[in-house]
């Protein structure tokens, strides 16, 4: 079987000899266990293990009450204390038990644990401050659109930084990728989805990540009296991608108090569902107060359940390829002239199907006013003027 890279998998394989716990945390089906078991078979030593939380013959060897036992148990699998031992444990949300093992055998025997769970909602409270230091954690998200071209078989050298994309374009290139750009703006980045070639099985893998989400994300995780009303509000968040939220209009359609938004909004972007933008504001306070931007987990989602509008799936998949950045704001004047994002307080970008000169200058005289040291238009259609960047380059 083809195992396609990861842009992830060269910072996970630094880790191999820190002593942290490294944490490997993001949505279900983004391909955590893939990638895991891709680092597993680069790992030297033989004295290492791959297990599986949600098999309860997994669970087993860890419930001991003296962890000094579980070495025992490990011993069946060939890993002993010996030597550095490297434990990869997939899914520990659905034991979270496991953590105080976790800590003992790394705290006393310099054990080497690589973990997945499929929620940060959980994570918080699975990790207490027991692990405080002593754990490293990566996001895993859908794929972005260079690690789409790879699952392709159209891997190229990418320039990281944005000035490089703006300033180097190959329209040879572009008029190559843009029908997969098009693929995956409509069906997204989840891999099981991107590597279906039949449309009808995208869909429905499509229909099977969102049911799974609900089945064992939601229901396992949720304190909900009434998962109905959780679904009613994903449904109606869908089709407000890309817009900022009114909570108390939210509250008012579904009938629930502004409390249960909250509540509900936190739980969704805590399981990589959604993700809320704050604006923009050299001010902590009002940044933290402000009115939030909400984007969906990928595009293939947002297109299959809320038919949204070209235009804002566009500024979603813009959004998903800009995350990996630290900092992420939106800007948005009283009078309604906007900024899509901002990067890190510093870049202004401006997502745009057709980017024409008048975005750009626009843009320019806006970011020059907040201070902001570059700024760009990403644009889906090919444009090789300087301080456009081409969305399939992003």
């Amino acid at each position: 079987m083809h195992v396609f890279k990861r842009n992830l998998e060269k910072s996970l394989l630094n880790q191999i000899d820190t002593p942290e716990v490294i944490v490997l945390t993001g949505m279900r089906r983004v391909g955590k266990t893939t990638l895991y078991q891709s680092i597993f078979s680069q790992i030297k030593s033989n004295n290492k293990v791959f297990l599986d939380m949600e098999n309860p013959a997994d669970q087993r060897i860890f419930e001991e009450t003296d962890y000094n036992n579980i070495w025992a148990n490990l011993k069946e699998y060939g890993v002993k204390p010996t030597e550095k031992p490297y434990i990869f444990l997939d899914e520990i949300q659905a034991f979270p038990e496991i953590v105080k093992p976790i800590k003992y055998l790394t705290d006393h025997y310099k054990a080497k644990f690589f973990v997945t769970g499929s929620s940060s909602y959980y994570f918080k409270n699975l990790f207490p401050e027991s692990l405080a230091g002593r754990k490293f954690i990566f996001e895993l998200f859908p794929l972005s659109f260079q690690e789409f071209l790879n699952f392709k078989g159209r891997a190229y050298e990418w320039d990281e930084t944005l000035q490089g994309k703006s300033s180097v374009k190959n329209e040879t290139k572009y008029l190559k990728n843009i029908k997969l750009y098009e693929e995956y703006l409509q069906f997204g980045g989840f891999p099981g989805v991107v590597v279906e070639s039949d449309e009808i099985n995208k869909k429905m893998r499509l229909e099977d990540i969102f049911k799974s989400y609900f089945e064992k994300d939601v229901k396992a995780l949720a304190d909900l009296k009434d998962t109905r009303i959780f679904r009613d509000m994903v449904f109606l968040l869908m089709q407000r991608t890309g817009s900022k939220l009114d909570i108390t209009k939210i509250a008012s359609e579904l009938s629930i108090s502004r409390e249960t938004v909250y509540s509900y909004l936190s739980f969704l972007e805590g399981t990589y569902f959604i993700s809320l933008l704050r604006p923009f504001s050299r001010s902590v306070d009002r940044e933290v107060s402000g009115t939030r931007k909400l984007y969906l987990c990928d595009t293939g989602i947002s297109n299959h359940f809320a038919k949204l509008e070209i235009g804002r799936v566009y500024e979603n998949a813009i959004y998903n390829n800009l995350r990996r950045y630290e900092k992420v704001n939106y800007y948005q004047r009283r009078s309604g002239v906007e900024i899509d994002f901002i990067l890190n307080e510093a870049i202004g970008v401006e997502a745009k199907i057709t980017g024409l000169s008048a975005d750009l200058s626009k843009l320019k005289s806006l970011c020059k006013d907040l201070n902001l040291a570059e700024s760009y238009v990403v644009t889906k259609e090919f444009n090789a003027d300087t301080g456009f960047i081409l969305a399939s380059d992003l």
